[in-house]
C-alpha cells in the first residue's frame, strides 16, 4: 500500500533504514538519516512526531531492545545465542577495534582530558600494575588544580579513566571505573564506539546511575580517536586513606 501522508513516508524511510541496519539505529541517528533522504519535504519536527513510538505503532516488526534503540525483530537474537555467539554482518565488528592496543589511547586520552574536556590541569598515562593493588590502576590520571590566576581556588580533584578496546570486556571495564571511586573523586570509562548499540545503552544507564563519566572513541584510529563524550562525571568526596595511598606512589610523576 502506497502511503497516503507525509507521516506514513517518513515511517516507511524509517522501517526501511532499520532494515539496512540490523544492530538497529538510535533515535537520533535514524532522525538523522531520515532528514538526510529528503531534507526539503522532511521537517525535524515532523520526523520526530512521527517516529518516537515507531515500536508501538508497528510493533510486530519494530522492537525496542533498549532504551533509545529501534531494531527490526527479524534481527532480535533467539534467546538460546548470546550476544558474542551473534554472526558479526552487521558492520560493527570487533576485528577492527582489535588491531591497536590500549596503550596507543592513553597519551592522546590524556591530553584530550585535558585540553578540550579541561577536566585537568595535567594527566599522565599508567596501565599496567603501578598501583600494585588488586583493585586495579588507572589507564589514566590526572589532577585538577587552581591556577593562579583563578580569583576562588578549590580543593585538588583527583580524575582516572579507564580504557578499553576489548568490547567483550565492557563490564569488566565498568567495574574497574567504580573501583577508582575509592580514591578519585571523579572516574570516567572510555570505550569503542563500534562497541555494540545494546552495549552502549547498558553502559549510558549505568554510567548514569553510578556518576562513572562515559567517553567513545573510534577504536580504528589511534592517531585521531575521536574522543566524545555521553555522560560526563559526577563529582563525589572519595576516601581520602585511599587518595593518599595511591597518590604517594605517583606523587614525583603527578604532582613535581
Amino acid at each position: 500500500m502506497q502511503p497516503t501522508t507525509l507521516t506514513e513516508t517518513i515511517q516507511n524511510v524509517a522501517l526501511e533504514l532499520l532494515k539496512q541496519s540490523p544492530e538497529g539505529l538510535r533515535y537520533s541517528e535514524l532522525a538523522r538519516q531520515i532528514l538526510a533522504k529528503d531534507p526539503l519535504r522532511f521537517k525535524p519536527n515532523t520526523i520526530s512526531g512521527s517516529i518516537w513510538d515507531l515500536d508501538k505503532q508497528y510493533h510486530e516488526i519494530v522492537y525496542k531492545p533498549s532504551r533509545g534503540l529501534f531494531r527490526l525483530l527479524e534481527y532480535k537474537p533467539a534467546d538460546t545465542i548470546s550476544e558474542k555467539e551473534q554472526p558479526k554482518d552487521s558492520g560493527q565488528t570487533d576485528t577492527a577495534i582489535v588491531k591497536f592496543k590500549e596503550y596507543e589511547f592513553y597519551t592522546p586520552f590524556a591530553d584530550w582530558l585535558k585540553n578540550e574536556l579541561e577536566e585537568v590541569t595535567h594527566a599522565i598515562h599508567l596501565g599496567g600494575n603501578t598501583f600494585r593493588d588488586k583493585w586495579g590502576t588507572p589507564d589514566v590520571i590526572g589532577k585538577s588544580e587552581s591556577r593562579r590566576s583563578d580569583i576562588i581556588k578549590g580543593a585538588t580533584e583527583i580524575v582516572s579513566a579507564e580504557i578499553k578496546t576489548d568490547t567483550s570486556q565492557l563490564i569488566t571495564a565498568f567495574g574497574q571505573a567504580c573501583a577508582y571511586k575509592l580514591f578519585s573523586h571523579k572516574a570516567y570509562l572510555v570505550v569503542p564506539r563500534q562497541s555494540q548499540n545494546e552495549e552502549l545503552s547498558r553502559l549510558d544507564s549505568l554510567c548514569q546511575i553510578f556518576g562513572i563519566g562515559l567517553v567513545t572513541f573510534d577504536g580504528t584510529s589511534s592517531e585521531l580517536p575521536d574522543f566524545r563524550i555521553l555522560v560526563r562525571a559526577v563529582r563525589h568526596e572519595p576516601d581520602l586513606f585511599y587518595t593518599n595511598k595511591y597518590m604517594t606512589i605517583i606523587e614525583k610523576e603527578l604532582f613535581s
